[in-house]
């Protein structure tokens, strides 16, 4: 398998070569050269896998022969190495959680799988490789959990001030070892601007080898594929499902798109976003126009410029009507995500995360125009992540689970910067 740059202003690479790079010279994402189709014996004895299994047999065709079979199925074990349940909610709504690994969200899964693999092709090549990633929340801890300790990788994650959650800031600010944090006065946007910049300065590059674990990277971006297969190991319903993917930088819809693309049963899907709502628009008109990212209660997604879509569009070969048909949009204001999060509590007796929350109401309104259809929503984090949003809502108290509990007495260490790539040059060659 290759992988070729969006912008097609560079030569094609393997997939080793695409995540020690993370993206192409020319400032592209990487895109595999063909999406691999799952075979009828793969479909039809998928309900049957154990995770690892079905992980390894999802990704191998992507990473091809840069990654030894054993060795790479031992890394799709320790990636999948917790739950994926399909919880159900209503009788036409089920969930699938995506917070039962250790930092209680979705993005364990990415950057475990891209982790190992970094230290596996480390293993082949001198000095440390750099990860310099940009969060809007999760990313950040699930990158430093998943690379705390790695040799030969040094971790750099760049977050906006007072824009994440207080148990999301603990997690990716209290680690240390190779793990370091810099808080940038400004928008998950402007974060991952300096990212960008970063990946094209020839200076910086001469001096520091860098890698992005955002799921720009496509170590991070496929094996989010993996939860779509886990979800239809569980599904029960008679006709393929419903699937709502709360959705901000759209690695995780794009990944939903290439498993289906391959031939995961899924009937239809929504995109749900808060009121950072470029593609949902793209969707009514056919115009992609990034805005300026607006701060909500569900952070996370609070990107105006997706770098994901491009991805959705080349999938789609930038065909519109075939686009539209496959995905619908949602717009969710903070107001109705906060009514929807007291709302299935006190009805269904079911905690949900402000992003999830966003997922639930798109799904139940897109099921409430389509009376034949069921489906799910992915829960892409624990609520306590966001305690200080869902409790003033719910009026009660979230239990702590442990991993929270033991970030509480840590003490927060970052390095606080302006949105400034000088700035940021001028540390990462310090540092160097």
């Amino acid at each position: 398998m290759l992988y070729y740059s969006l912008k097609k202003q560079a030569p094609a690479v393997d997939f080793r070569q695409a995540t020690i790079a993370g993206q192409a010279p020319d400032m592209g994402l990487y895109f595999p050269e063909s999406i691999p189709k799952f075979s009828p014996d793969f479909l039809r004895e998928l309900k049957h896998k154990n995770k690892a299994d079905l992980a390894f047999e999802v990704i191998r065709p992507y990473v091809g022969d840069t990654i030894p079979a054993e060795a790479l199925h031992q890394i799709c074990a320790e990636t999948v190495d917790f739950d994926f349940p399909l919880v159900s909610i209503t009788n036409r709504i089920s969930t699938l959680e995506l917070f039962h690994g250790p930092t209680l969200a979705f993005k364990d899964v990415g950057a475990r799988f891209m982790s190992r693999c970094l230290g596996y092709f480390s293993q082949q090549r001198e000095g440390n490789i750099t990860v310099l990633v940009a969060t809007s929340g999760d990313t950040g801890g699930a990158v430093a959990s998943g690379f705390l300790g790695v040799e030969g990788v040094e971790v750099v994650i760049l977050y906006p001030a007072g824009k994440v959650s207080s148990i999301q800031e603990l997690q990716l600010t209290t680690l240390g070892q190779n793990i370091t944090a810099l808080e940038v006065q400004g928008t998950f946007d402007d974060c991952q601007q300096l990212v960008k910049q970063a990946f094209v300065d020839q200076e910086l590059t001469q001096r520091r080898a860098l890698t992005s674990a955002n799921s720009i990277n496509v170590a991070r971006w496929l094996p989010q594929q993996f939860y779509f297969c886990y979800a239809w190991q569980q599904w029960q319903g008679d006709e393929p499902p419903v699937v709502a993917v709360p959705s901000g930088n759209f690695g995780n819809l794009g990944a939903g798109l290439l498993a289906y693309e391959s031939g995961l049963p899924i009937k239809h899907f929504v995109a749900a976003c808060n009121i950072n709502d470029a593609v949902p628009a793209y969707l009514l008109n056919g115009e992609f126009e990034p805005k300026l990212a607006v701060p909500t209660i569900s952070n996370a997604m609070d990107v105006g410029n997706p770098s994901n879509f491009v991805r959705i569009q080349e999938l789609f070969k930038l065909d519109y009507e075939h686009i539209k048909n496959t995905i619908t949009g949602y717009t969710v204001t903070d107001e109705t995500t906060a009514d929807t999060i007291r709302r299935v509590k006190n009805e269904q007796q079911y905690l949900l995360d402000p992003h999830g929350a966003v997922a639930y109401h798109a799904l139940e309104d897109y099921l409430g125009q389509h009376p034949g259809d069921t489906g799910f929503f992915l829960e892409t984090a624990h609520p306590v992540k966001f305690y200080d949003t869902v409790e003033p809502i719910t009026q009660e108290k979230i239990a702590l689970p442990s991993a929270v509990e033991v970030l509480l007495n840590r003490e927060k260490r970052s390095i606080r910067m302006a949105p400034d790539f000088a700035q940021l040059k001028e540390y990462l060659l310090a540092s160097a």
